[in-house]
């Protein structure tokens, strides 16, 4: 099978291939490749050659996650990288799941790991102390993958966030892994001039696969940095020393760079090739806003289950603009349609659920064989969103079916709520769910987080603008002002969590 960094070795060996801005270190792809090879070797010889077993690490963002990563690879073993950030029975359930023959962690993470050492052989069990030099290897520098490895094995294995409950092991494939890639990179104009920065969490999709291997794949840089922060990250992008090409952030990342760095500050991001956001539907003002300000801010669609599969595209600001709001086309390798709840596929602008299927989907969850069947009709991935196609056939995510309500006989989709209130100059952010009304079933409750100094607010206020934008039936009936939003570590709204404070 394809190994592109062993390729890059050879073709660029000195070109720059990760920068890690925490530990400092650098590796151009000839040093990247030895020590990927060193890796391989350590871990194949720990599991004395076995293919297919799991390698579960927990760890922060580094250099090391991705030499780890490429290393499973390369052995022919399944990488699991999981969410550092979870509670260690939560981490325990995982692990359960993953049955790991591996497990790699940071010191601070030693809870986490310890339920795994029930699966795991002492010889196993690696503690990591530093950057990824610290990590004790053999002189190995060429070894080679196992023969016979195909492309339909599985070489990843990321657990879903838990926007909607249970976490589930997502499986991808050496070819899942290679089509994801290259509908990223096709999209959005990756190539190997680009220097990306990773600081969405590398236990995430968007992290490892789309920020962090689509430019290694293709000879570009990965500048890898252990978090976001609204204004650290605004230094790192407009730093010339980096020379950052391309960023992928989730919604409210974008949102917070605008709001806590000075007004007009966002022009200095007009030399991104392109600014990516996912995970949640962007509000069209705020895309028309970064428009303004010369920056290709495109949104994009993608699932742990299906990788970056949609994408507005980045180079024409006056389609940007036009389309706000959309997630763009299916990448190259991806087919979508809307379906009815009547088994039909929908016409222009209809409503119904977005199905996707192409090379780049999972071929299902991890020991769940009733769930991967639930979510397929055929080779169609059943993605659970609610959607529309315009004429020009390009998307738009109008809400998660879930989330959807009813109230007083009408279908009504939060995330058209959540963009009027958007437009509203005190709110830094919102969510909105349907909760139990006695008149109409259900009604919108609007969840707000206000930016700093808008305390006088008024739920009234909130109310009536949406009034002025949207039917009154849509307009929340409630109204609450919170100091924050439960989240995954990828920025997703935890809509379950509200729903369950509320009724609670």
């Amino acid at each position: 099978m394809y190994d592109l960094v062993h390729f890059h070795a050879l073709a660029t060996p000195k070109n720059k291939a990760i920068i890690d801005l925490h530990t400092g270190e650098s590796y151009d792809y000839a040093h990247a490749d030895r020590r990927i090879s060193q890796i391989a070797s350590l871990l194949s010889k720990a599991v004395a050659g076995k293919r297919g077993e799991r390698v579960v690490v927990i760890s922060r963002n580094s250099a090391l996650m991705l030499l780890l990563h490429h290393a499973c690879e390369r052995a022919g073993l399944i990488f699991v990288p999981l969410n550092w950030r979870l509670a260690t029975p939560e981490v325990a359930a995982l692990i359960e799941d993953a049955q790991p023959s591996i497990v790699i962690w940071q010191k601070e993470f030693e809870a986490h790991a310890e339920p795994a050492f029930a699966y795991a052989k002492e010889n196993c069990r690696i503690c990591l102390n530093g950057a990824g030099e610290d990590l004790a290897v053999d002189e190995v520098t060429n070894f080679k993958a196992p023969v016979g490895i195909d492309e339909n094995e599985t070489s990843l294995l990321l657990y879903t966030s838990g926007t909607s409950g249970k976490s589930k092991g997502v499986m991808f494939t050496r070819k899942s892994l290679l089509y994801s890639t290259l509908n990223f990179a096709l999209s959005a104009g990756v190539n190997q001039n680009s220097v990306s920065l990773c600081d969405m969490p590398l236990f995430h999709v968007a992290g490892l696969l789309a920020v962090a291997r689509t430019p290694l794949f293709f000879g570009g840089s990965v500048v890898v940095s252990q978090k976001f922060d609204p204004i650290k990250t605004f230094e790192n992008l407009t730093d010339p020393k980096l020379g950052i090409t391309y960023y992928f952030c989730v919604t409210q990342m974008a949102t917070l760079m605008r709001e806590k760095n000075p007004a007009g500050a966002m022009k200095r991001l007009a030399h991104l090739d392109v600014l990516q956001t996912g995970g949640a539907p962007n509000p069209p003002a705020s895309v028309r806003a970064w428009a303004e300000d010369g920056v290709a801010q495109v949104d994009g669609f993608g699932m742990t289950e299906i990788g970056s599969a949609f994408s507005m595209p980045p180079h024409d600001v006056s389609i940007i603009k036009e389309k706000a709001g959309s997630v763009g086309m299916p990448s190259p390798f991806t087919e979508g349609k809307i379906m009815t709840p009547e088994g039909r596929e929908a016409g222009p602008n209809e409503i119904g659920e977005l199905w996707v299927r192409g090379p780049n989907v999972t071929p299902g969850y991890w020991n769940k064989p009733v769930e991967t069947a639930a979510t397929f009709h055929g080779e169609w991935l059943k993605s659970g969103d609610s959607a529309r196609k315009d004429e020009d056939g390009f998307y738009y995510i109008v809400d998660r079916t879930k989330d959807m309500f009813i109230s007083g006989g009408e279908n009504v989709y939060p995330v058209e709520i959540e963009a009027v209130l958007a437009e509203m100059p005190e709110i830094l952010d919102c969510a909105v769910i349907g909760v139990p009304d006695e008149k109409w079933g259900e009604v919108g409750a609007a969840i707000i987080l206000l930016k700093e100094g808008n305390d006088s607010m008024t739920s009234d206020a909130v109310i009536d603008f949406v009034k002025t934008r949207l039917a009154s039936f849509k307009a929340p009936k409630h109204v609450r002002f919170v100091d924050d939003l439960p989240r995954t570590p990828s920025g997703k709204v935890q809509k379950h969590k509200l729903r369950d404070a509320w009724t609670g």
